[in-house]
């Protein structure tokens, strides 16, 4: 196995679980040693060097093989649609959100969801799932399976872990928000999204027209108009 690639593997694996620990059984031990200001910022430190040094080894692991042929329409119209859904999940994640750090969570039994929350009570994380599920499709060789599925795991299985501490802290408020709410989308609900959808989808063009013009990489769009 490629010697970059196996640096990939642990990398991921060290920011995937670094979370998992951080947010999980060291989390009380972690605040009462540093105090709620200094976990955060010890946290934000140790998720930002983990995710720094998988982004260097991915660069540096090899980009072939290709599992199976990703350059296809099919796939590619598939990844650009799953780009756009996660964008329309992502754009009005960070307004009134519950699931973001610092958010009180005291009241939330008389909050009615409203907007992407009728989706999923965790827009933001099923957001980046399906952004990095959508690179699988398009660009399946191993360092791409390895970090973004070290980004689904981190997403879905964190938001699960997240569900559960949360409910610990505050049954009644938080209990009756997740009763109210879906983890997984409820696909009947996003067309109510509306407009987000036509931002999402400018977004995604500005996005690729960079992605391709910053890298030579064509996507979205840019595979046909390049």
């Amino acid at each position: 196995m490629d010697h970059a690639l196996i640096q990939l593997i642990v990398a991921t694996t060290a920011f995937v679980f670094s979370h998992f620990v951080m947010s999980g059984p060291a989390r009380e031990p972690l605040v009462s040693i540093m105090g709620k200001q200094g976990f955060l910022l010890f946290y934000s430190v140790i998720s930002f060097a983990t995710l720094a040094w998988a982004s260097v080894t991915f660069v540096h692991a090899a980009s072939a093989p290709l599992l199976w042929d990703g350059t296809g329409d099919v796939p590619w119209v598939l990844s650009s649609l799953l780009t756009i859904a996660a964008l329309t999940l992502l754009i009005p994640s960070f307004a009134g959100n519950p699931a973001l750090p610092g958010k009180k969570l005291a009241g939330l039994s008389a909050v009615l969801p409203a907007g992407v929350f009728r989706v999923t009570r965790h827009p933001m994380m099923w957001s980046i799932a399906l952004w990095a599920f959508a690179h699988i499709l398009v660009a399946p060789s191993p360092r791409v399976l390895v970090l973004m599925t070290g980004l689904i795991i981190l997403s879905l299985v964190g938001s699960h872990f997240q569900d559960k501490r949360k409910l610990a802290e505050n049954r009644r408020d938080v209990g009756a928000w997740q009763r109210r709410t879906s983890f997984l989308p409820r696909i009947a609900e996003l067309p109510a999204l509306g407009t987000i959808w036509l931002y999402a989808a400018i977004l995604w063009f500005l996005v690729t027209w960079l992605h391709f013009h910053l890298t030579g990489i064509p996507a979205g769009l840019w595979k046909w108009l390049a």
